[in-house]
């Protein structure tokens, strides 16, 4: 039934984009090349580029056109009236009757094929330069939903061609250099999925905000996806690991942020509204959007539709509440970090602290500063001023003219996938997305900073706050004899450093997980009972959704573990068992009635004492569970286990049987389990904890803390805290030797080869098998790693 105005998807390929545009030439190919992966694209057909140009011609537009755009070009006419003036011309035309007809057909076809008389449609524009690998055209043309019945499908098609000249269409092809001329139109008519009823979003196969290329990004709201994409509403985030999907079993989900999800668009009944907003209930925003089962399905066809195009991709989905069926409804080229380089990067680091006002979601790793320009409407665009931070509710294409002058952008609403990220990203601006109210929080004119450079949380400080910006170029380091590591303490930041050629992580702190995503102390959860009814409160505000607290605590550990232990997949992941000292547990919620007091924290109830204690047994038991899921659950076989603090041979022994207990046996399903070399008693005992262990790890700051007598955390004795103290050297010296002599690898996570390069001189020279670094300080170190061996041999 194709012709030259109308083609079916399943007749079109990805080189029909001169005739469909890269929208449709993406979902017939699509419907055609992936349906043996599974992916399931709505029924449609596109109108064709040569119909565009059929109906310019027969309303005699293109010398009406190329005038207001000359007047526009000669000063004579503004952007806003030049595009309303050429909107109008196309939405006073009318079809060609042969046109018209073919489309009309085509639509009672796709009636039939569907089951239907008269099928509720999505009319989506699809440019002819549009979807291409160096430009997106996010948002520049409109998208109508819900459309039902011949003449409303004409009337939306004719306003689809319409919308190739809104203001913000103009003025992007303009600024990527595209002749107005050279691009036509072509239309996607595609059965509606009751996604309404159901929920709907975006998915990105690569990290949209560092390019870690292992991950699949999604975003989930209720009802129409329209909300998602204009970042009108804070959706669920999801993060899958790519490289463990083909792993028979895994489930390697390892991001579930829960978003507001304040309101859903659905189908409008009656009249001529096509779509209305309504807001969720409690229950919907306290749920996810997605379980699972839906989340692993969507990052499977997501990396499958990446594997076939090449590169990584931008996607739109959506799941039909009458059937449970999942969607593919889009699919174009991601743009934005798929052209950066894989071996350099910029880093930013704010070099003085703030007043924090405000945080969100982070798009991109930049920091900027300068006056806060609020704006809260469309219609006030006018007046920005050059150079500020833009602060807004939210965004749609019609700010894109003000988005490209602003030093920052900061809104109340949207996720990673919205409008306002998206274009950001592309324009290379950082922005802060999300925050809930900062528009109300911050005055116009107030000088602020914002902050993306810490992961995935953005944040918004007073004032103008100095910060460092440098460029790190990891394509030319040196290779090295010995495994140069590095120490991640934050989920949220684990992908800034992808690109570094670590042969894994030295350390990945667990307490850090535990302070900053779960905030509430593992034996509160166990026996809420226990604590203040403010903290009860708290916890279950924190856990509402789980049927048990502590599995709040095991599934938030274990993802931010799995996080952790995913940007240098397969190498190992070295986790070290939570290390909070009493008062820093005191902290935590609900923390005071089960910490004591102790005169000296840091030589009390700490590390490997606290694991077989009755007093935190239990919560141990917990941290164990989190592990064993992030290994055979989310599939991070690569984690290994180290014990910190572990006094005695004894003690060690007592710490192992716990931990087989709980399902964690040194030697089953390849787990091996470390200690940290960081007390005297572990160098001088060497030989009998090497016969308990399969590797040490030298925590250079507690062992020069003991051995010195010198507490790390006084400023009074700071002159006298130093790792290269011969003292200190010799006791690491020999426990490199004895851990050699007894087979087993040993390696060093502490503070001191970051900050001394003389010190990883020292650690080549004695034959250490890896140094793990903080990731700042690892280009630099590489270096001087390298000429050490190059001394050495």
């Amino acid at each position: 039934m194709s012709s030259p105005s109308i083609i079916w998807f399943e007749d079109i390929g990805i080189g029909d984009v001169p005739a469909v545009g890269g929208k449709n030439a993406s979902l017939g190919e699509m419907t055609v090349a992936l349906s043996g992966e599974g992916i399931a694209v709505p029924a449609g057909f596109a109108t064709t580029a040569d119909a565009y140009r059929a109906y310019v011609a027969e309303n005699r537009l293109e010398p009406k056109v190329a005038a207001l755009l000359a007047a526009y070009h000669d000063g004579k006419a503004t952007l806003q009236e030049t595009g309303q003036a050429i909107r109008a011309l196309f939405l006073e035309g009318e079809f060609p009757a042969a046109i018209a007809d073919e489309i009309r057909d085509a639509y009672g076809e796709l009636g039939r094929r569907s089951g239907g008389d008269a099928p509720a449609v999505a009319v989506r524009s699809s440019a002819t330069a549009e979807d291409l690998p160096d430009a997106s055209f996010a948002g520049q043309q409109e998208t109508f939903l819900n459309v039902r019945g011949p003449r409303a499908l004409l009337d939306a098609c004719r306003r689809c061609y319409a919308s190739l000249f809104t203001d913000r269409a103009i003025s992007y092809r303009e600024a990527k250099g595209f002749d107005h001329r050279e691009v036509a139109l072509s239309i996607g008519v595609q059965r509606m999925v009751r996604s309404d009823l159901s929920g709907s979003g975006v998915m990105f196969s690569i990290d949209t905000e560092t390019g870690f290329p292992g991950a699949v990004v999604i975003s989930a709201a209720w009802g129409l996806g329209e909300t998602v994409v204009q970042g009108s509403v804070d959706p669920d985030k999801y993060v899958v690991f790519k490289p463990l999907l083909s792993v028979p079993g895994a489930e390697p989900v390892i991001g579930k942020d829960k978003g507001g999800k304040a309101f859903r668009m659905v189908y409008a009944e009656g009249g001529s509204r096509r779509t209305r907003i309504v807001e969720t209930t409690a229950a919907e925003r306290d749920a996810f959007v997605l379980d699972d089962v839906d989340i692993l399905q969507l990052a499977r066809w997501a990396a499958a539709i990446e594997a076939h195009y090449a590169r990584p991709m931008d996607m739109e989905w959506a799941k039909d509440g009458e059937t449970g069926e999942l969607f593919i409804v889009q699919a174009r080229p991601e743009t934005v970090q798929a052209g950066t380089s894989a071996t350099s990067f910029r880093h930013y680091c704010l070099k003085e602290k703030g007043k924090p006002i405000a945080t969100g979601a982070a798009i991109g790793s930049a920091i900027a500063s300068g006056k806060a320009c609020v704006i809260r409407s469309a219609a006030d665009i006018a007046q920005f001023r050059d150079g500020a931070v833009l602060v807004t509710e939210t965004t749609d294409p019609d700010w894109v003219p003000v988005m490209k002058r602003a030093a920052g952008i900061v809104t109340d609403h949207g996720g990673t996938t919205s409008h306002a990220a998206i274009v950001s990203r592309e324009l290379g601006v950082p922005a802060i997305v999300g925050t809930g109210g900062a528009s109300r929080l911050l005055a116009d004119g107030q000088e602020i900073t914002l902050s993306c450079a810490a992961g995935e949380i953005g944040t918004v400080y007073e004032g103008m706050l100095a910060f460092e910006e440098s460029e790190i170029d990891v394509g030319a380091l040196p290779e090295t004899c010995t495994d140069v590591m590095v120490n991640i303490a934050n989920p949220a930041a684990a992908f800034q450093w992808w690109r570094l050629p670590a042969r894994g992580v030295g350390l990945a702190r667990m307490e850090f997980i535990v302070n900053s995503l779960i905030k509430v102390h593992p034996m509160a959860l166990i026996h809420p009972e226990r604590t203040s009814p403010d903290a009860r409160r708290q916890i279950e505000a924190l856990t509402r959704g789980y049927a048990d607290p502590s599995d709040y605590f095991v599934e938030v550990l274990a993802r931010g573990i799995a996080r952790l232990a995913s940007p240098y997949h397969p190498h190992p992941a070295i986790v070290r068992l939570s290390d909070f000292k009493t008062n820093e547990y005191a902290h935590l919620i609900g923390g005071e009635a089960f910490e004591p007091e102790e005169e000296n924290p840091m030589l009390g109830f700490r590390g490997a004492s606290r694991y077989y204690d009755e007093r935190y047994r239990e919560g141990f038991a917990l941290e164990c569970r989190a592990l064993r899921r992030a290994r055979e659950t989310l599939g991070f076989a690569n984690i290994i286990v180290m014990v910190p603090f572990c006094r005695t041979p004894a003690e060690a022994d007592r710490v192992l049987e716990v931990m087989a207990e709980n399902g964690l046996r040194r030697g089953e399903n390849g787990l091996q389990v470390y200690m940290m070399c960081e007390i005297p008693s572990n160098v001088i005992l060497a030989e009998q904890f090497a016969t308990r262990f399969d590797g040490f790890s030298i925590g250079s700051n507690d062992l020069t803390q003991l051995v010195l007598g010198v507490d790390r955390d006084s400023g009074l004795l700071a002159a006298l805290f130093d790792e290269r103290d011969e003292a200190v050297t010799r006791m690491i010296a020999e426990a490199i030797r004895k851990a050699h002599a007894a087979g087993i690898k040993i390696g060093i996570c502490g503070q001191a080869p970051s900050n001394h390069p003389d010190f990883a001189r020292f650690l080549v020279r004695e034959g250490i098998d890896s140094i793990s670094l903080n990731p700042d300080s690892f280009v630099r170190t590489v270096g001087e790693i390298a000429k050490a061996e190059a001394e050495t041999r």
